[in-house]
């Protein structure tokens, strides 16, 4: 028998490892970490709850709402990704976020996320991050985009040359009063119907646009769902993209990880190529 046959496949990966490392030496950086092996991403909400672990094809709902707690989040997650094995948590959070959780109460789930721990209740290490900004993050092609996530309220997110800006845009002033997020969120669909609701999505687009000098923006989110075409200089994302933007977060080195213990698994590296602020 050929003994290469019998080799292990980690043999292989030690080759490509030790490839990357010379790589990294010779154009300065310092070696990245083999990102974990399975991350459970969790998508948090306001009327329903999305988890994804990383070598699953479909994703899972869950029912959220006003009277969710972090704990009975945790709780939800833990049951109906029990036949999932994972080593890590990505949590998209519908709110600021800092580097140990959120900062402040999601407006449409109950109270207590603010020092909720996260990684103790979860008993896996957890990176935190805020919902539309995970979607961004996997929304991203290059160049400098902003994101619009178009759901119970307004998410926003600019990426530009591979630093992420978590923005509150739904904070704005609306053309019609009230806030933007008001009247591009859930609600303000249901008052002013989808013929000027979409109007609204395409002046606004084109306002971010002149704005921010973004090169595309994207539009996610449960409401993107409404343009069967996307306005000009805009792209139609999926809420898939969430997943995959909680899978490469395990890719950025200067995003805190919150250890089961509650105290930070490393210092955090100088930023490299990502950096998250």
């Amino acid at each position: 028998m050929n003994d290469n046959e019998n080799a292990p496949t980690s043999g292989v990966e030690t080759i490509v490892r030790e490839e990357q490392e010379k790589a990294s030496a010779v154009a300065g950086t310092p070696p990245k970490e083999s990102p974990p092996p399975v991350v459970l991403v969790v998508d948090v909400g306001g009327t329903k709850l999305k988890i994804l672990a990383s070598g699953q094809t479909e994703p899972r709902k869950i029912p959220s709402g006003a009277q969710l707690t972090p704990k009975l989040m945790v709780e939800a997650v833990a049951q109906a990704a029990d036949d999932w094995n994972y080593d890590v948590v990505s949590l998209g959070f519908p709110g600021l976020v800092g580097d140990h959780g959120p900062n402040s109460e999601p407006g449409n789930l109950a109270a207590g996320w603010v020092g909720f721990d996260y990684a103790a209740a979860f008993g896996k290490p957890v990176r935190i991050i805020n919902d539309a900004a995970m979607q961004a993050l996997g929304s991203y092609d290059g160049g400098r985009m902003l994101f619009l996530g178009l759901g119970t309220g307004l998410g926003s997110t600019l990426i530009a040359e591979n630093v992420i800006v978590p923005l509150e845009l739904g904070q704005l002033p609306s053309p019609r009063g009230g806030t933007l997020g008001e009247t591009l969120g859930r609600a303000g669909l249901a008052k002013i119907g989808k013929k000027e609701w979409r109007a609204t999505v395409e002046s606004t687009v084109s306002m971010l646009t002149k704005a921010f000098l973004v090169d595309y923006i994207v539009l996610g989110g449960g409401n993107a769902k409404e343009f069967r075409e996307p306005p000009p200089g805009a792209r139609l994302g999926n809420n898939l993209t969430a997943f995959r933007g909680g899978f490469r977060l395990w890719h950025i080195e200067d995003v805190q990880t919150l250890p089961p213990e509650g105290i930070p698994l490393h210092p955090l590296p100088p930023p490299t190529q990502w950096r998250l602020i």
